[in-house]
């Protein structure tokens, strides 16, 4: 394995200005520099990461925790973030907490045992500010996505998901449904505390009554969308939900594979609209009405937000930013949309 002190002796300097090269300190003469690059590149040299960050103080490492990589919005800020670390000279740690808060703690445990300069995280909670005051501590900068927490004030990249579900939710109205159903996520997740009170004050300022029992709240990581399916449209038919608001992608796949079991089709008995893309599923049908969400921005922003905070010295205001959702309408809630 070759060393600095190989790369010392080939060009006939001193380890201390191979060192210098590698991590451009100190004052070195262009014509020595260029000598100990050229070996540098001759030999295959890689530098030891850890080494490094021994005198940068920084590993130019960044980790990144995400709930579920398995969901397309989830994979597309992944391919954002990384691109973005890539482009400013850091590299990235994927984690996927399976929406698990005990497995969220063991990265953070392993967030602090690896020494990266900062974390990008999709909590899976509102008792995930513990595991960010524990990174606090330990001066490790944090960045939200996707979701917020009550009591972090720290910076935050999310979409606007009031008023996505409120512009879903008039679009099911404007098409004559007035009995929506709403298939949640958790309570403890902002986005799900969110869509339903765009859910609830959009149904109230349309004059609809909120019924409870179109209401269900899910782990998203569980799946008894059938048995929900099964209670609504067990009511007496003047009573079952015309329309249904699934919370995210894959409630709405679901949703619409329940339905289905149930021999109700999609939209022409029940309609069906959702946040966020489904990716490409053959043979799926019909195609979703979404609130699509700027994926690979929400991950390439995230990480800006986050190295801005790694260089930049001292203390600066929280930044929360906020980016709108698309509304695109297509066979899930409309039969004659192309």
């Amino acid at each position: 394995m070759t060393t600095i002190y190989d790369i010392a002796k080939l060009a006939n300097v001193s380890p201390m200005t191979v060192s210098r090269v590698i991590n451009n300190t100190g004052k070195i003469k262009d014509s020595t520099k260029q000598r100990v690059e050229h070996i540098i590149n001759e030999l295959g040299y890689i530098p030891n990461s850890a080494a490094r960050s021994l005198i940068s103080k920084k590993t130019k490492l960044l980790s990144l925790i995400l709930t579920d990589i398995t969901n397309p919005f989830f994979t597309k800020v992944a391919r954002g973030a990384e691109d973005k670390a890539m482009e400013l000279g850091y590299q990235i740690l994927l984690s996927n907490s399976d929406e698990d808060p005990v497995k969220e703690a063991a990265y953070i445990d392993m967030v602090l045992s690896t020494r990266v300069d900062g974390v990008l995280i999709t909590p899976t909670g509102d008792d995930t500010v513990n595991e960010l005051n524990r990174l606090t501590k330990h001066q490790i900068p944090a960045v939200l996505l996707d979701r917020e927490i009550k009591n972090f004030s720290g910076d935050a990249v999310i979409g606007d998901s009031y008023e996505g579900s409120r512009k879903l939710v008039e679009h099911l109205i404007s098409l004559g449904h007035n009995r929506i159903a709403l298939i949640n996520g958790p309570a403890a997740i902002s986005t799900a505390r969110e869509r339903h009170r765009g859910y609830v004050e959009t149904m109230e300022s349309s004059g609809f009554p909120i019924v409870n029992n179109y209401i269900s709240n899910i782990n998203y990581k569980t799946d008894n969308t059938q048995n929900i399916i099964q209670t609504l449209f067990s009511l007496p038919e003047n009573e079952r939900p015309t329309a249904i608001f699934a919370a995210n992608n894959f409630i709405a796949v679901r949703t619409i594979q329940a339905l289905d079991s149930f021999g109700f089709r999609v939209p022409n008995d029940v309609a069906v609209v959702c946040f966020d893309e489904i990716g490409p599923i053959d043979n799926f049908n019909p195609f979703l009405t979404v609130a699509t969400q700027p994926a690979y921005e929400f991950g390439q922003i995230g990480i800006q937000l986050l190295i801005d905070r790694i260089e930049k010295e001292g203390a600066h205001q929280p930044n929360k930013i906020v980016l709108p959702p698309k509304i695109i309408i297509r066979q899930s809630s409309v039969t004659n949309v192309d």
